[in-house]
This record gives C-alpha cells, structure tokens and sequence, in this order.
C-alpha cells in the first residue's frame, strides 16, 4: 500500500483509539488558574495563518475558505469546542461539516487533565488546521492553556498551519483576552458598556497569536464601539479589531489582514493618538483612526494603511 495511504489511515485509526479515552468525561474547570504558555507568540521564524470569525451564522464560502487554506482534500482539522457546555455535540456538528468539503475532520473533547497528556497532544500531529467553537472563552482556556495540547497546537501554527475560531473562539487568540466581564459600577445588562470608560473591560491571558491587536466579536451586531474603545484607548497596545457576525479576520503569514464574509470589520487604531492621562477621569483621545472593513478589503497593521476593495 502507498505510504501516503498509510499515514492517512494511522492518521485516522490513532484519532479513533485516543478519542475514546479522551471522550469518557466531560470537562470542568481547573482547581487554581492555569499560567500563560510558555510558548513565546512570534519566537519561530515560521508561522500560519488565523481565522478569525466574529460568532454567528458563517456563510458557506467562508467555511470553505477555511478549508481550502488548510489544505481542502487534504486537510486534516482538529475542532476543540471545550467554550461550550454543549460542545461536545456542536463541535462535532463543525467537523462534520468540514468532512462534507472533503476534510478529515475530528472533534477532540477533553478535560484539563487530559489536555496535559502525551496521548491527546499528539492528536494534533500532522493537523493542518485547529478550530476553537465559540461559548465562554474562559471555559476554554481553562482546559487548554499552559498545557501539552495548547503547545502542540502552537507548534502546528508555527509549522503553517491555520488556526480558527468563531466567538469565544476568536476571542481566546489575542492577547490581551476581552473575557466578557464588565468592571466597575453595576448596571443591569441592558445598560452594559453605557460609557467609554477606563478600567471597565475585564481582561486575561488569551493563546497569544495575536498580541499586536486585541479582538472583540459580534460587534456590530451587538453593539459592542464602548467595550472596544474603553480598552484600546486606556491599554496597549492600543489597536483593536471589532469582527461582526458571519465574518473573518484572516491574518496572513506574512502580518496583512484581509477581510472575508457578511460584514464588516472595524480597526480602531489610537497607536499614534493623543490620549488623556492614566489619571483623567473621562477617556479622550485625539487622532485615533477608525476604519469600517467590508469584505475584500485589507489593513497592513505595520503601517496602519487599510484598503478598501475597488
């Protein structure tokens, strides 16, 4: 038999077996809270690519984007879906529809404790791609981070491979991690994020493959300008990129972003700003940059030039 054929079925027979064990509980949160990896974002010279989907319904072409940049037929995608208390069934659901564009699928369902095994890192041998389901971003790097899984899924980045997420799922690649909460003074929800305002955002440890720029999701479908401008405008490192629904940051190797989807994605960019002191009471700033991305268009973060599509 071809040796290719070989490594496809050892590829999947291995899946079959570890999943079984890995499968047999459902995961719960970690006694103490997990340190940031190790793993250095940016310390290999060689990197993939991110997706990154602001949440919602995904348009098919944009699925099918993803695929073909993990290699279509020849991709082989792990789905991590831990964000969700029903994702052991909707990750499975995402794999399932990756397999209908001709991907090798699976989806890895774990607990922390497994997460920190040699069995289940090496599910991630030979992935060209990883998808994070969307949830609790907390949930999720409760299980994975500063474990074996999450450095082998760092290694299959920086060997090319794509790494995606929708939702939760987007906002756990950026570091600083938007985790949901707000600080301060209580309102009820219908009055959350009222205010720019200093010290409001709650934030953590993502997985760190984006520390240029931190990610915020549904945006425009959820009204999300204040949480975003009350954290880029008080911290660094002061760019932010709000990805609506149906949606996709897509961060190439080489550091350009391009946008693909439904909507539209919105750069706030106050790195060259005047902004009001750590002390002032009210947030200010004067020469920040707003740009409103549709599809097709692109932003160079390097030098803060956004392209729209002609």
């Amino acid at each position: 038999m071809h040796r290719a054929c070989l490594k496809a079925m050892h590829w999947r027979l291995a899946g079959v077996l570890l999943l079984s064990a890995a499968c047999a509980r459902t995961p719960s949160p970690p006694a103490a809270t997990p340190q940031v990896s190790a793993s250095a974002p940016g310390a290999s010279t060689g990197r993939g690519t991110l997706f990154i989907v602001g949440g919602g319904t995904q348009p098919l072409s944009l699925v099918q984007d993803f695929v073909t940049r993990a290699g279509g037929a020849k991709a082989r995608i792990v789905v991590f879906a831990m964000a969700s208390a029903s994702g052991e069934r909707s990750g499975e659901s995402s794999a399932a529809r990756f397999r209908t564009m001709g991907a090798e699928a699976r989806n890895v369902w774990i607990t922390r404790e497994q997460a920190n095994t040699d069995s289940v890192a090496r599910l991630l041998d030979g992935a060209t791609a990883v998808w994070f389901g969307g949830g609790d971003q907390n949930r999720l790097t409760a299980v994975l981070r500063g474990t074996r899984t999450e450095r082998a899924i760092r290694a299959r980045y920086e060997a090319g491979a794509v790494i995606g997420g929708t939702s939760a799922g987007a906002a756990v690649l950026s570091t600083p991690m938007i985790t949901g909460d707000e600080l301060g003074t209580r309102r009820d929800t219908s009055e959350a994020w009222t205010r720019v305002e200093r010290g409001s955002v709650a934030v953590d440890s993502g997985f760190g493959y984006l520390t240029t720029a931190i990610v915020d999701q549904h945006f425009l479908r959820r009204k999300r300008h204040n949480r975003l401008l009350s954290l880029v405008l008080a911290t660094p490192p002061h760019l932010g990129v709000g990805i609506d629904e149906g949606t996709a940051l897509i961060v190439e190797p080489n550091g350009q972003w391009r946008v693909e989807g439904a909507s539209a994605v919105l750069v706030v960019d106050a790195r060259e700003a005047q902004r009001t002191a750590a002390a002032a009471p009210v947030l200010g700033a004067g020469g920040a940059r707003l740009h409103l991305l549709p599809a097709g268009s692109t932003f160079n973060p390097a030098t803060g030039r956004a392209q729209l599509p002609r």
